[in-house]
């Protein structure tokens, strides 16, 4: 089944205590977001891995998994749009921002169980409010610490996932959905959320940690941002290069790699498939297929949302006629929630074919590209956030009266 990519990360717009100087990073978070986006569309509406090659192939391999890392990153960053980005909040404001939070956190999960009924395990909402859920704990961190955080888990979480997953029987893990209301309603449970879904807390929680780290980091220091244009890559070129590496030097690692359609198999096949169900050998924990959660993935994946997100606010900073020129572009970044759940339900009725069965034109990616950016340029004009960013926002009013 072909892996969907996350949703948006349904933050605020920036707290009115933010300097003004700081919006044009926003800005290009924004921007960040919006790739995200049709990276998603990629993976999702364009055509099949075995479809495309060459140009057509690459694109669609950097997009997937690439831009559900992001997106998940990019939750990160986005509570401490919230919880204070510079300096946390405390208080009876740190006590409101854990509360809007954790609401959040329920919506998300409410309304992914519920979609899950129609579309399956690969919507990411309800893994994003378990997400959201186990962050309340570690908002007021300083970035230094995150970090430290988010690489202790992507090196750790891994391999014990691996583990707790080879002890799970069929007939244990049925034991445990027979109890799980969650699962009997979408049919994705607790278990799936924390180990066995698409999107596992378990590893993908250093994406959104790493992203945490991110907000907290004050991105107009030029200092800063130079460090994050050298880390990135570096952080790429180190996990993707050292599991094509091992892929070279041992055949397990390259025969696992291989069912991932990962680096270590060679670049025709670099991102063209999932590696969630290629988890069986114990040479999986050295490779870096897209969706796998093994290290060297999510390693990777964190040095391509840094650099995408310093490349995005560096671009609207220093290129404001391209800033100006993207505004509709950004705009979808705002809404990335309204066009998450809108792909699914538009993709619907109009029959597009998705997954194994998808289409080998281009053109229905491209429509769903161009629509998104026109109904979010438009919308944008008249009000301040999307439809379900509007609401989700709502939700949260009643936090105001917390003492």
């Amino acid at each position: 089944m072909t892996q969907m990519q996350p949703p948006p990360d349904t933050a605020p717009p920036p707290d009115a205590a933010e300097p003004r100087h700081s919006v044009a990073r926003l800005v290009g978070v924004d921007l960040a977001r919006a790739l995200a986006v049709f990276g998603m569309f990629v993976v999702h509406i364009g055509p099949s891995a075995s479809a495309v090659d060459g140009v057509g192939a690459w694109v669609r391999g950097l997009a997937e998994g690439r831009s559900s890392a992001l997106f998940a990153t990019l939750a990160g960053f986005s509570l401490m749009l919230i919880a204070g980005r510079l300096e946390p909040k405390t208080g009876l404001a740190g006590r409101q921002a854990k509360a809007r939070i954790a609401i959040r956190a329920g919506i998300l999960l409410a309304l992914g169980t519920v979609m899950a009924m129609a579309y399956g395990g690969v919507v990411i909402l309800a893994f994003y409010g378990l997400y959201f859920l186990l962050a309340l704990p570690l908002v007021r961190l300083p970035a230094r610490t995150l970090a430290i955080i988010a690489a202790a888990l992507a090196v750790a979480m891994p391999p014990l996932a691996f583990g707790v997953r080879t002890l799970l029987t069929e007939p244990v893990t049925a034991a445990l959905k027979a109890y799980d209301p969650l699962d009997r309603i979408g049919g994705v449970g607790v278990l799936d959320l924390l180990l066995t879904g698409f999107y596992p807390a378990m590893t993908w929680m250093a994406f959104v940690i790493a992203g945490m780290a991110l907000g907290r980091l004050d991105l107009t220091d030029g200092r800063v941002r130079r460090r994050l244009a050298a880390l990135g890559p570096a952080l790429i070129v180190f996990a993707y290069g050292t599991s094509w590496l091992l892929g070279r030097l041992f055949d397990g690692v390259r025969e696992a790699a291989e069912m991932q359609g990962g680096p270590a198999s060679g670049p025709k096949s670099f991102g063209s498939g999932s590696g969630a169900d290629a988890t069986g050998s114990a040479w999986s924990l050295l490779t870096a297929g897209p969706h796998s959660g093994m290290t060297f993935d999510i390693i990777g994946c964190v040095g391509v949302a840094i650099t995408v997100i310093v490349a995005a606010t560096v671009a609207v900073d220093r290129l404001p006629r391209l800033r100006r020129l993207a505004t509709p572009v950004i705009a979808v970044g705002t809404m990335s929630l309204t066009a998450y759940v809108g792909h699914f339900v538009v993709s619907s009725l109009v029959s597009v074919p998705t997954g194994p069965e998808s289409q080998d034109s281009w053109v229905p990616l491209l429509w769903f590209i161009l629509g998104t950016i026109v109904f979010a340029g438009v919308w944008s004009r008249f009000f301040r956030r999307g439809p379900l960013e509007y609401l989700l926002n709502a939700a949260t009013k009643p936090v105001k009266h917390l003492r």
